[in-house]
Order: structure tokens, then sequence, then C-alpha cells
């Protein structure tokens, strides 16, 4: 009787921890299989947008502000637009953040507004 009950408690632990590396092993696969997924995705955008203007469209324009800067009869322009962006509203900005780290493939930009 003690033999049985110590066969099936020996049993139930073994059962327990094949359990578990398997619950382990199916979770490691998922991960490895979602990292796969990514980096084929990167891959072809990085493909696709090697023939687009839009990063070098991106960079130009958010370069004017600072050349801007630089000559003083712009700085009150300058100043100005950035007090009318600021009145945007806050999906317009997270829109035109995302679009400009998709452009320049910055994938933690478009967590930046939702913190």
């Amino acid at each position: 009787m003690v033999q049985l009950l110590l066969s099936s408690a020996v049993g139930l632990v073994t059962d327990f921890f094949k359990h578990k590396a398997e619950e382990k092993k199916a979770v490691h696969e998922s991960k490895l299989k979602s990292i796969e997924a990514n980096s084929q995705w990167d891959a072809s955008m990085a493909s696709a947008s090697s023939k687009s203007w839009k990063d070098e469209w991106f960079a130009i324009v958010l370069s004017i502000p600072m050349i801007g800067a630089f000559i003083p009869p712009l700085v009150p322009y300058i100043q100005e637009g950035f007090v009318v962006l600021d009145t945007m509203p806050e999906y317009y900005k997270l829109f035109l953040g995302g679009a400009i780290a998709a452009s320049f493939g910055i994938k933690t930009l478009s967590q930046w507004g939702t913190k």
C-alpha cells in the first residue's frame, strides 16, 4: 500500500516537471518565431525603403528649424511654428512621431507618448 502511494506520488512529481519542461520549451519556441517574424519584417521594410525618399525628406524637414535658428530674421517664425505645433491634437503629434520613427527605423519611439 505504501509502495503504491509512493509510486503514485513519484509519478505525479515526474509528470509535473515534465509538463513544466514542455511548457518552457513551447514558450521558447514561440519567442523564437516572434523574433524571426520581426527580423523578416525589418528586412522587407529596409528593402522597400531603399528606393524611397521619405527618410531624406524627413531629415531635410527636421533640419530646417535647426538651420533657421542661426538666421536671426527667421527665428520668430520658427518659434511661432513650434508654438502652433504645440497646439496640435495629441493624436496628430503621435502619428507624426510614429511616421518619423518608422522612416528612421526607430521602433521604441512608437511607445513614446503612451507612457
